[in-house]
């Protein structure tokens, strides 16, 4: 036995980050220390990076060799993998100066469904998307189909070599900006689903796409709704086959899911280093606030969280590159990330008392950022009833 356990303690669990990867994020904390905190309370205009600066960071970024970082490499891309992404996604996190839904300094966002059109599509579609000429937005969301996609009421009706879409979405990030859409719509409503959801690219120009509303959130983002009337697509822009288009948009969510748990990651860690910082600096009837309890315990509770949400972030992202299943795992960390990032939030600027309510400090806004993370993507309810099912499958 004792030699049995000892072959175990070789590379079977290691749970520390390989070489080129602690490199990567030592490279990034300094970049983000030096290029995007001093600047972060006066980048953005709205939601969007000031022209002067977004062109100063994407120079910055290109001396830093991450142009392109989740490109595949077959599309001129790095071809990071999905635990090196969350390495970036997290220390990029660490800092309010980038949009928090279109942090694009590293190159253009590419959907992963754009890897899937065919090589007509992507002649259209992917190669000018690279290039930065064109760009995209992904509409799924519906004002009575959020959390439940199978209830869409957006249609496709096929009708000879064209497919005619109506509905409405809502919560439309970066549509008013968008040369294209990924149109997720029902093409026969009583498989749901499965089977009876597909996908379309569809030119934001075509006659019946309108752009009804910019919607005014407390966060930054200003997505919008969108109405489909009578808007004919090419059969041709079908992503995929009919029926697809639902195993589509939750590969997508899934990635953006660990997106949203490495985004937890930044800024628990910002909000321990501010938190920290604070109240060694500040003293009250006598004191600094580190000697008291009940502060200490808000920074031990933060850590502890911060802990498992990192092994929990990197062993998802290892499962994904390594071509394993990973939704169980993806629901989690998205769940116990946006929930613990947010409460971390909470008592940070609860150790700062008046001041972490003011705009000068980064504090209100990631408070606010990561309130709505816990909506999008997956509802913290949703999410836990989809764990509960597996536990039930698995344990009952």
């Amino acid at each position: 036995m004792e030699k049995e356990l000892d072959g175990m303690s070789g590379d079977a669990m290691n749970f520390t980050l390989p070489e080129d990867l602690r490199m990567l994020k030592e490279a990034l904390r300094k970049f983000v220390d030096r290029e995007l905190i001093p600047i972060e309370l006066h980048a953005c205009e709205g939601n969007k990076l000031l022209p002067e600066v977004r062109a100063d960071l994407e120079d910055k970024a290109k001396e830093l060799g991450l142009w392109n970082y989740d490109v595949p490499r077959e599309y001129g891309g790095l071809g990071f993998g999905q635990l090196a992404r969350a390495v970036v996604w997290a220390e990029l996190s660490r800092s309010v100066a980038l949009p928090t839904r279109n942090a694009n300094i590293f190159g253009p966002i590419i959907s992963p469904i754009l890897y899937r059109l065919d090589e007509e599509q992507k002649q259209r579609f992917l190669a000018p998307t690279l290039r930065g000429e064109m760009k995209w937005c992904f509409a799924q969301t519906e004002p009575d189909a959020g959390s439940d996609p199978s209830s869409m009421r957006t249609t496709a009706v096929r009708q000879g070599d064209t497919y005619v879409i109506n509905g409405t979405k809502r919560f439309i990030t970066d549509a008013g900006d968008a040369d294209y859409a990924q149109v997720i719509a029902a093409t026969d409503r009583a498989k749901g689903s499965r089977g009876g959801i597909s996908a379309f690219i569809v030119d934001m120009k075509t006659p019946g796409v309108k752009l009804l509303r910019r919607q005014e959130l407390m966060i930054d983002d200003r997505p919008w709704e969108l109405a489909f009337d009578n808007v004919v697509v090419p059969a041709q822009n079908m992503i995929g086959k009919e029926g697809e288009g639902f195993k589509f948009a939750q590969n997508v969510i899934a990635g953006q899911r660990l997106r949203h748990g490495a985004r937890a990651v930044g800024v628990i860690e910002r909000c321990l280093e501010l938190g920290a910082r604070y109240a060694k600096q500040r003293v009250t009837f006598g004191r600094p606030l580190a000697d008291r309890q009940a502060v200490q315990w808000m920074l031990a509770d933060s850590y502890l969280e911060l802990h498992q949400l990192r092994l929990m972030l990197y062993q998802a992202a290892w499962k994904h590159d390594r071509g394993e299943d990973i939704r169980v795992e993806a629901y989690m960390v998205k769940n116990f990330g946006d929930t613990k990032s947010f409460e971390v939030a909470d008592r940070c600027m609860q150790i700062h008392g008046g001041i972490g309510m003011a705009t000068e400090l980064p504090i209100e806004k990631f408070w606010r950022n990561q309130r709505s993370m816990r909506i999008t993507e997956g509802p913290t309810e949703v999410l836990k009833t989809a764990i509960a099912r597996h536990v039930l499958n698995e344990f009952g």
